[in-house]
């Protein structure tokens, strides 16, 4: 079985969120596969996927906060047309990078206990974030 499909999530605010029962939720074909696989690929710059830890929020906060320090605002970016934040976000989405490639066990995702996935949203404001999920798998 091959199925595609886009998914747009919510808005959020900067910062790093769990997305998995969103993914989950939009995906329902996953209850028929008893192994396969889940491509998951953000179609945004200034965003990003990363999979990690899903049950306290400080990883969240940490994660935050080491990305400002480590890609600052207040640096001599010459792209700034969307503002300070902008180039900033562009260097975090390449550093966390655009896709996850998962695997599916038994109708579910086969994540580790305290995996999931996160929406790593670089911007102030970036709006909606679309995805193209590719679930594969018999």
């Amino acid at each position: 079985m091959w199925i595609q499909r886009e998914l747009t999530l919510d808005p959020r605010p900067r910062g790093f969120h769990l997305v998995t029962r969103e993914v989950e939720a939009a995906l329902p074909e996953l209850d028929t596969i008893s192994v396969g696989l889940l491509h998951l690929h953000i179609l945004h710059t200034s965003a990003s996927l990363t999979l990690n830890e899903n049950a306290s929020p400080d990883v969240r906060r940490d994660f935050e906060t080491w990305a400002n320090a480590a890609v600052p605002e207040d640096f001599a970016w010459t792209h700034t047309d969307e503002g300070a934040d902008d180039m900033p976000a562009h260097i975090k989405a390449s550093l966390m990078g655009p896709s996850l490639t998962l695997p599916v066990g038994g109708g579910r995702l086969a994540l580790g206990t305290w995996q999931g996935i996160y929406l790593c949203e670089h911007r102030d404001r970036g709006g909606a974030r679309r995805l193209v999920a590719t679930l594969n798998g018999e």
